[in-house]
């Protein structure tokens, strides 16, 4: 039997590496997505959602805007990269590894309520039921039949969705120290 077959030796690559696997697909789409998506859509979802703070409506139409994006998608990458390599190296024990996963397929929950909120696509909604979820719930299964699944409580979830947000929040931020946002035309610099 092999490790991956669940004989008590841990989960195998495919469920352990496979996240940064799936990650790389979903981030995929928003890298390609975001900046069209933002100028399509913004103005439209303004108007309909007066109620959001008009900064967080002009960061949200800077992210697609110039590298700093792209930093902070390589910058969760990293993160993504260290829970799949330290999920492989404990056999999908590691509970940084295990909070990743949750993290992952929560975010993905919280792409399909975006696009419900929104009424139409937004960037990550197709890869959310295709990927996402779908890898998040086969490889818990796996990680169940290897014994190493830590058990699932609803803290977990938060724990997972605020540690996929405090992740995406840094690497936005350090984008941002990285690659400076644009000055208006005119500023001095």
């Amino acid at each position: 039997m092999s490790e991956a077959a669940g004989t008590g030796a841990g989960a195998g690559a495919g469920v352990t590496l496979g996240l940064l696997a799936a990650w790389v697909v979903h981030d995929a789409e928003e890298l390609a997505m975001v900046p069209r998506w933002t100028r399509a859509r913004v103005p439209e979802l303004r108007e309909r959602f007066p109620q959001v703070p008009p900064a967080l409506w002009r960061r949200l139409e800077s992210a697609g805007e110039g590298p700093g994006f792209a930093v902070a998608v390589a910058g969760v990458g990293v993160v993504m990269a260290a829970a799949a390599v330290d999920g492989r190296r404990t056999g999908g024990r590691s509970g940084f590894y295990q909070s990743a996963l949750t993290g992952f397929g929560v975010h993905g929950v919280a792409h399909l309520a975006q696009a419900a909120a929104v009424r139409g696509y937004t960037p990550g909604s197709v890869t959310a039921p295709l990927v996402v979820i779908p890898f998040t719930l086969w490889a818990r299964r796996r990680l169940r039949r290897a014994g190493v699944l830590r058990p699932a409580r609803a803290r977990d979830a938060v724990w997972g969705l605020a540690l996929a947000a405090a992740v995406t929040a840094g690497a936005h931020a350090v984008a941002g120290r990285i690659v400076p946002r644009d000055r208006p035309r005119g500023t001095a610099g």
